[in-house]
C-alpha cells in the first residue's frame, strides 16, 4: 500500500496540467516493473489505480511546499507575487541560450524590425567562437504583469562554479533536457545542487522537433535521476514542458505544441514560487557575481534578501568572518528586458546591480549600516586540475606581447580570483612561476585565452590532477565520462578508454540515429589528452562529455601518449663533427649549447621539411621562424627526435636539367586546447597574443643532462 500511495506523487511528473492521459495500459510495464517493483501480473491493479487519478486536478509541488510551517520562524516572511527568479540550467548543447532567445523575442524585448543575432546572451567573443556559454548572464522579461528575472548559466562541467553561485539568487530552475540524449552528466550535477537548495524544478524537454526524439524515455530517465538524488516527494512532483527553442514553441504534450512559449511562461508563474522576503527587516544582499565597467568600476550583482536598497545609501559590507567596513551606493540598477536600468530603490526579492563599492568581493554581504548582519558566504567545490604558469623564456620573448614580466603575470592571475571562486592561485617553486588550479582543463584554458587576448605573454606547463591523502592512502579524482559514438567506431573507443583505466557501467542505444551512448567512470588523469585521441579513433564523429564524480583510490600508471616529438635541433650540420669532439668535455657542454642558440634561430625551409615529414607529422610549414628546443612535429615512434628544419639545400655549380619538385604535407593546425592536451611533463606551451608554440622545458633538459 505504501508503494501504491507513492504513485500519487509519481504521476504528476509525467502528466502535466490539462494533458489528456493515454490509456493506462501503455504505462503498465514501466510502473509495474521499474517503479513499484511489482510483477507484470499486478499490472491490472496498477492501471486501475492510475485511472482513479485522471480526473484529479494536478498541482505543482510549490503549491503545497512553499509556505513555512507554523512556529518555524518567529518573523512572518512574505512572498512576492509579482516577481519570479529563475535560472536556466542544462548540459552543454541542450539549448539553454537558444530557448532564452525565444523567450526574449516573444515578450517583445526587441522591436519588430530590429536585427537580433542568434544566441544573443553569449555576448563574449570567446563564447561566440567556441559556441558555448562561459559566464552567466542576467536578463528579465515581463509576462502578464509578472517580472521574470532569467539567468542563463554555462552548461560545461568546468564552469560548475558559476552555476553554484547563481543558485543563491533564484527560487526555481528550468532544467532543460535534450529530447534524444536525455539527462547527461552536467544535468545530474546542476540538478543535485538545485535540489540541495530546495529549489522548485520545471523540466523542459527541448528539441522535441528532432526526428529521433524520445520524450517518454527522457521523462522517465529524468524522474529516475530525481529519485537517485534523493529528491523529496514535492520535488519529484515536477512539471514537464515540451518545447522547441529554435521554433519558439512549447506545449504540455509532445504532439500538441502551442504556437508560442505561452505554456512555458504559465508553468513558470504557477510552479516557481515568488521570493520569500522580510520587507521590514534590516538590509541584506549577498553579492553573487561581479562585473566591471570602465567608467563605473566594479558592479556587484545579487538579490536583495531583506529590507530595501536605495541609491546613495550608506551601507556596511561584511564578510562571513563578521569583519565589516563601510561604503556608499553611488548607482543602483535593475534588469529590465535586455539591459540594466537605473533605479532609486530596490525591494527585497528583486535582483539588482550596485556600483560605488570599489573593493567589493563575491560572497560578501551588503547590509544595513547600523544593524546589518552577514549572510552565509558562497561555497563551491574544490578544483581538481592544476597547471603551472611562468614567464616566457624563449628566444622570441617580448616580440608579440605587451605584458611579459612576472609582476604582470602575478597581478593578472590574482585579479582573476576576485570573480572566479572555483579557481585558486598559489606561488610556485620559483619567483616567476605560479600554480593555477581549476575545475578542469577547459576552465583554465579559457583563462589562458583571455589573457593572451589582453596582451600577456607567458608559458604554461601540462595539466596535472590534484590528489589527496586520506588515512595514508593516495586518492585521485574520478569523473563520469559519456561518449556518444557511432556503432562502427565503438570498438576503437572502448579499447582506448580501457587503456586509460576507464570502467564502463552503462551502454545504451540513442534513438534511430545509429549511435551508442557509453558511460564510464574514469580517473581524471585518463581524460588528459583523451579528446583528440577519441576524435582520431572515431574519425571525428564521437562526442565526449565529462563531469566530476568523487575521489577514489589511485588507479595505477596511465600512458596518455605513445608517440614522441620532433624537436628543433641545437647543432648545425657543418658543426656536427666539431660538436662531437667538444662533447668529450662535459664541463663546457652548457656553454657550447648556449653559444649555438644564436646560430640556430631561423626560418624553416621547404627542403628541410620535405625530409623531416618522413619522420612524422609536422606542426609548421616553410617560412616559419623557429628556435632551438621548439616542438615542430609529432614523431611517428616513441621518444623524441632532434632535427633541423632550417637546413638549406647546398648550392653547386652543376646545372640541373630538371627542377626537383618538393611536395609538402599540410601541417597540423593545433589550437590552444590541442596543445595543452598534447604536451607532457618535460614540455611547455608558449602563449603570446599572436602565436601558440610548444617547446621542451629547458630546466628539465638541463637536469636530465
Amino acid at each position: 500500500m505504501e508503494k501504491m500511495a507513492a504513485l500519487t506523487n509519481i504521476h504528476t511528473s509525467f502528466f502535466p496540467t490539462n494533458t489528456i492521459l493515454p490509456k493506462p495500459s501503455s504505462f503498465q510495464p514501466f510502473f509495474s516493473t521499474r517503479l513499484l517493483g511489482l510483477p507484470l501480473s499486478s499490472s491490472f491493479s496498477v492501471s486501475k489505480r492510475l485511472s482513479s487519478f485522471t480526473s484529479r486536478p494536478i498541482k505543482c509541488s510549490v503549491s503545497e511546499a512553499t509556505e513555512p510551517k507554523a512556529g518555524e520562524k518567529k518573523k512572518q516572511l512574505l512572498r512576492r507575487g509579482d516577481v519570479r527568479n529563475i535560472a536556466i540550467v542544462a548540459h552543454v548543447d541542450h539549448g539553454k541560450t537558444t530557448l532564452v532567445d525565444a523567450m526574449l523575442k516573444q515578450t517583445k524585448v526587441f522591436r519588430d524590425n530590429q536585427f537580433v543575432q542568434e544566441r544573443i546572451m553569449d555576448s563574449n567573443d570567446l563564447e561566440r567562437e567556441r559556441g558555448i556559454t562561459i559566464l552567466s548572464k542576467n536578463t528579465s522579461v515581463t509576462y502578464k504583469d509578472t517580472k521574470i528575472n532569467i539567468i542563463d548559466t554555462p552548461g560545461h562541467s568546468d564552469f560548475g562554479g558559476e552555476v553554484e553561485r547563481i543558485l543563491n539568487m533564484v527560487e526555481g530552475i528550468l532544467l532543460v533536457v535534450d529530447s534524444v540524449e536525455g539527462p547527461m552528466p552536467q544535468t545530474r550535477f546542476v540538478l543535485k545542487k538545485a535540489l540541495e537548495f530546495g529549489h522548485s524544478v520545471v523540466v523542459v524537454v527541448n528539441k522535441i522537433d528532432r526526428p529521433s526524439a524520445r520524450p517518454d524515455f527522457v521523462v522517465n530517465s529524468t524522474f529516475e535521476l530525481f529519485i537517485e538524488l534523493n529528491a523529496t516527494d514535492e520535488q519529484c512532483d515536477f512539471q514537464v514542458i515540451y518545447a522547441s527553442g529554435i521554433k519558439g514553441q512549447a506545449g504540455l504534450s509532445p504532439e500538441n505544441l502551442a504556437e508560442d512559449l505561452g505554456p512555458l511562461f504559465e508553468s513558470i508563474i504557477r510552479c516557481i514560487p515568488g521570493p520569500r522576503i522580510d520587507k521590514d527587516g534590516a538590509l541584506q544582499m549577498l553579492v553573487t557575481n561581479i562585473e566591471y565597467d570602465e567608467h563605473k568600476g566594479r558592479i556587484a550583482i545579487g538579490r536583495v534578501q531583506a529590507g530595501v536598497l536605495q541609491k546613495g545609501m550608506d551601507v556596511r559590507v561584511c564578510t562571513s568572518e563578521d569583519s565589516c567596513r563601510f561604503g556608499r551606493i553611488s548607482e543602483l540598477y535593475v534588469y529590465d528586458k535586455f539591459s540594466r536600468v537605473p533605479a532609486d530603490n530596490v525591494e527585497a526579492g528583486d535582483i539588482c546591480a550596485v556600483c560605488g563599492i570599489t573593493d567589493i568581493q563575491i560572497g560578501e554581504t551588503i547590509a544595513d549600516k547600523v544593524s546589518g548582519k552577514p549572510l552565509p558566504s558562497i561555497k563551491v567545490e574544490e578544483p581538481t586540475v592544476k597547471m603551472s604558469f611562468s614567464i616566457n623564456t624563449s628566444p622570441f620573448v617580448g616580440r608579440e606581447g605587451k605584458y611579459v614580466t612576472s609582476r604582470n603575470l602575478r597581478d593578472r592571475l590574482y585579479r582573476e580570483l576576485e570573480r572566479n571562486l572555483a579557481m585558486k592561485v598559489e606561488d610556485g617553486e620559483t619567483a616567476d612561476t605560479f600554480v593555477v588550479s581549476g575545475r578542469g582543463t577547459l576552465h583554465i584554458t579559457i583563462l589562458i585565452e583571455n589573457m593572451r587576448r589582453e596582451g600577456y605573454e607567458f608559458m604554461v606547463g601540462p595539466p596535472k590532477v590534484i590528489n589527496k591523502q586520506l588515512n595514508e592512502k593516495l586518492l585521485e579524482p574520478y569523473e563520469i565520462a559519456t561518449v556518444e559514438v557511432p556503432e562502427e567506431h565503438m570498438g576503437a573507443v572502448v579499447e582506448l578508454l580501457g587503456k586509460r583505466r576507464g570502467q564502463m557501467f552503462d551502454m545504451q542505444g540513442v534513438g534511430s540515429e545509429g549511435t551508442t551512448l557509453l558511460k564510464y567512470k574514469i580517473p581524471t588523469r585518463g581524460l588528459l589528452g583523451l579528446r583528440n585521441s577519441i576524435l582520431t579513433a572515431s574519425r571525428g564523429t564521437a562526442i565526449l562529455n565529462t563531469v566530476f564524480d568523487s575521489y577514489g583510490p589511485w588507479a595505477g600508471e596511465i600512458s596518455t601518449r605513445d608517440q614522441g616529438s620532433l624537436v628543433m635541433s641545437a647543432v648545425k650540420e657543418i658543426c656536427r663533427a666539431w660538436y662531437s669532439i667538444i662533447s668529450l668535455f662535459p664541463s663546457i657542454i652548457d656553454e657550447v649549447m648556449e653559444f649555438q642558440v644564436a646560430f640556430e634561430d631561423g626560418a624553416s625551409t621547404s627542403y628541410a621539411i620535405s625530409s623531416s615529414q618522413e619522420r612524422g607529422q609536422m606542426f609548421i610549414g616553410p617560412g616559419v621562424e623557429v628556435y632551438r628546443g621548439q616542438i615542430v612535429g609529432i614523431h611517428q615512434r616513441p621518444g623524441d627526435l632532434s632535427l633541423n628544419v632550417c637546413k638549406k639545400k647546398a648550392a653547386t655549380n652543376i646545372r640541373s636539367n630538371k627542377e626537383q619538385t618538393v611536395i609538402l604535407d599540410t601541417p597540423l593546425d593545433y589550437s590552444l586546447d590541442d596543445c595543452i592536451e598534447y604536451i607532457q611533463e618535460d614540455e611547455l606551451v608558449e602563449v603570446t597574443p599572436t602565436s601558440i608554440r610548444m617547446c621542451k622545458n629547458p630546466k628539465l633538459a638541463k637536469k636530465q643532462r
